[in-house]
C-alpha cells in the first residue's frame, strides 16, 4: 500500500476543536483580522483552516493566504496571534500558513460571496 492510498479519504483540512469553550470566541478575534487588499475577514475569506485548543487552552490556528505573494504573508500571523492572545483564559497562540490544500474562491462563506459581489 502506498502513502497516497493510506491518506486517501483523508481530510486535506484537519478539523478544528469545535466542543472547546474558547472556540467560539477564538473564531470572533480571527474575523477582527483582515486582508488589506480584500474588505472581508480572513475567517469569512476561508483563510482559516484549523483552530486547535488544547486542554490547557494553548491555541494552534492553520490558516493560508490568498496567494503566496500575498504581500503581508509575513505579518499576518502576528497579526492574528495579536487578536486571539488576549482573550480571558488563552495561554499560548501558534499560527503556521500553510499553502497545502491551496486557498480557492470556493472556500469564502456566503456574507464573503455576498461582500464581494459574487452572489
Amino acid at each position: 500500500m502506498s502513502q497516497t492510498d493510506q491518506l486517501e479519504g483523508a481530510p486535506l483540512i484537519k478539523p478544528s476543536t469545535t466542543d472547546h469553550p474558547l472556540h467560539e470566541q477564538i473564531v470572533e478575534a480571527c474575523r477582527s483580522v483582515y486582508d488589506p487588499e480584500i474588505p472581508v475577514n480572513i475567517y469569512d475569506l476561508g483563510l482559516v483552516y484549523t483552530i486547535e485548543i488544547t486542554d490547557e487552552n494553548e491555541v494552534d490556528v492553520t490558516m493560508t493566504l490568498t496567494a503566496p505573494g500575498c504581500p503581508v504573508a509575513g505579518e499576518m500571523p502576528g497579526w492574528v496571534a495579536e487578536a486571539i492572545e488576549p482573550l480571558a483564559g488563552v495561554k499560548q497562540v501558534d499560527v503556521q500558513i500553510t499553502w497545502d490544500p491551496p486557498w480557492g474562491m470556493d472556500m469564502m462563506t456566503d456574507e464573503a460571496r455576498l461582500e464581494l459581489g459574487f452572489m
